[in-house]
């Protein structure tokens, strides 16, 4: 969990995600949409992949992945973060965490 929390407090915005899982790249595509150019950890290409999914599971991310942290802190999966969107939300914490600027 340590590991997951220094790679997560690294950048503005980072997302563990899958290279296989399409709403991994779908929400990938959405930070890149608004100009954000997220840290990407693909669990199924890092050697230490397993390790880091399991920590994403102890930390409540339950599918694994996506698992979206803004700012260093969790932000939560797909649901979580479509939420946000929607609710006009996530431009905010993107500000907030140095991301974005508009």
């Amino acid at each position: 969990m340590e590991r997951v929390m220094k790679l997560a407090s690294q950048r503005a915005v980072v997302i563990f995600s899958k290279s296989s899982c399409c709403i991994c790249h779908t929400i990938k595509t959405l930070f890149s949409d608004f100009g954000v150019s997220p840290t990407v950890y693909e669990l199924d290409e890092d050697p230490r992949g397993r390790e880091l999914e399991k920590a994403l599971l102890r930390l409540g991310c339950n599918p694994s992945v996506p698992a979206v942290f803004i700012g260093g802190k969790l932000v939560g999966g797909a649901k979580e973060v479509m939420t946000r969107q929607l609710d006009g939300s996530l431009k905010e914490l993107l500000k907030r965490a140095g991301a974005l600027w508009l």
